[in-house]
C-alpha cells in the first residue's frame, strides 16, 4: 500500500510499476484511520460495526493521529502501510 499526502504528492519515480493487487474485503487486514477531528472516532466504531455483519474482525484495527491539527508522521504512515491492504480514512465534524 502507498500512502501519499494528497497535498504534497510524491515524484514520480521513472520506470517504477506500482504494485497494485485487487483487496478481497472479506479477508484483507484494514485500518480505519481517523484524523482525530470530532466525532471521528465514533463514524469509525459505526463503521467497524457494519463490518462485523459481513466479516471476522480479527485483522481489523484503528489507529489515529495525535491532533487533527498534527499530520501524521512519516513513521506512522509507513507502519500502516506495511501492515494493511486497506485504509479507510475517516474525517468527522
Amino acid at each position: 500500500m502507498r500512502i501519499v499526502n494528497p497535498g504534497f504528492g510524491v515524484m514520480r519515480d521513472e520506470g517504477v510499476m506500482a504494485d497494485a493487487q485487487p483487496v478481497n474485503w472479506l479477508t484483507d487486514p484494514i485500518v480505519f484511520f481517523s484524523n482525530s477531528k470530532p466525532n471521528a472516532k465514533e463514524l469509525m466504531v459505526g463503521l467497524k460495526a457494519r463490518f462485523a455483519t459481513i466479516r471476522d474482525l480479527a485483522n481489523v484495527d484503528f489507529t489515529w493521529k495525535p491532533s487533527a491539527g498534527i499530520p501524521a508522521t512519516k513513521d506512522m504512515i509507513e507502519a500502516v502501510a506495511s501492515k494493511y491492504r486497506i485504509a479507510i480514512l475517516g474525517s468527522a465534524d
